[in-house]
């Protein structure tokens, strides 16, 4: 969510019913599964991890996510968040720079040892957020899982130290690909490698219209697919597309295809 403070070391917990979502993946992160099945959808790829897996994400993407709990018990996670700042000292501490651009992928499966294993059990004080009220305890927990990625997939380094922002992409491309995620328009031109006037003159050369107005149209078109080819419920179609409110989505579809939303779909 936009504005909200996230912290570095966090635990999920969900039960009995699956948890479906979206997030910026603001920073590098580290994160292991401790129970159950976590989906995540990246870049058009479909990643799934199980029980005990180790991931690896890097920053600046969008994502979307189901968390699947195993029957009768509960999904959890525990996810490290790796800072610039932290990043920028650790660099500077041990003298390690990037060599290279890094050209892997952009959400790794770590292959599970030792190190991963005894790092994930010594968190568990920070399940309940102990550690947080401590934050040079929390630096140095946040170090340690930088040295042992290091450690475990030394290629991250070119990942992990690459402190430039996003490069300017295709508009186009990048558009049409996340359209249906739920951000700003300050975001959307942050990671397309343009300042945001840049941004509004650039897109609409590109699609002949306002950013506002292309996403709304967009998303309203993908809604109006969904609902009638698909068979998806209203309920099911409005934050898949973009929407945080179904009476907000309910009104501007039924302004743009004058009938409610609900018409094309009688299971609601």
């Amino acid at each position: 969510m936009e504005g909200v403070q996230i912290p570095r070391i966090m635990y999920s917990c969900y039960s009995q019913l699956n948890r479906e979502g979206e997030n910026f993946i603001d920073e590098h992160v580290f994160s292991h599964v401790i129970a159950g099945i976590h989906k995540v959808f990246l870049n058009g790829k479909t990643y799934t991890y199980h029980e005990g897996d180790f991931r690896f994400f890097s920053r600046n993407q969008l994502a979307k996510f189901v968390k699947i709990p195993p029957t009768g018990g509960e999904f959890n996670s525990i996810s490290v968040r790796m800072d610039r700042t932290t990043l920028v000292n650790f660099s500077a501490e041990h003298n390690i720079r990037k060599a290279h651009p890094y050209h892997g992928e952009n959400a790794v499966l770590l292959k599970p040892n030792d190190l991963l294993h005894n790092y994930v059990n010594s968190l568990k004080p920070y399940f309940d957020d102990a550690g947080q009220k401590n934050k040079a305890l929390t630096t140095m927990k946040v170090k340690e899982a930088i040295m042992i990625l290091l450690e475990t997939d030394p290629s991250l380094k070119n990942l992990l130290f690459d402190f430039s922002e996003p490069g300017k992409v295709d508009l186009i491309s990048y558009m049409n690909q996340n359209f249906k995620f739920n951000v700003n328009i300050e975001r959307f031109a942050y990671l397309t490698g343009r300042s945001l006037a840049t941004f509004k003159r650039d897109f609409k050369k590109a699609f002949n219209v306002p950013p506002h107005t292309w996403l709304l149209q967009k998303r309203l078109e993908e809604a109006h697919r969904l609902l009638s080819q698909k068979g998806l419920t209203v309920s099911e179609v409005y934050q898949e597309v973009g929407f945080i409110d179904i009476t907000h989505f309910s009104y501007a579809f039924k302004k743009a295809y004058g009938i409610a939303p609900s018409m094309l779909n009688h299971s609601d």
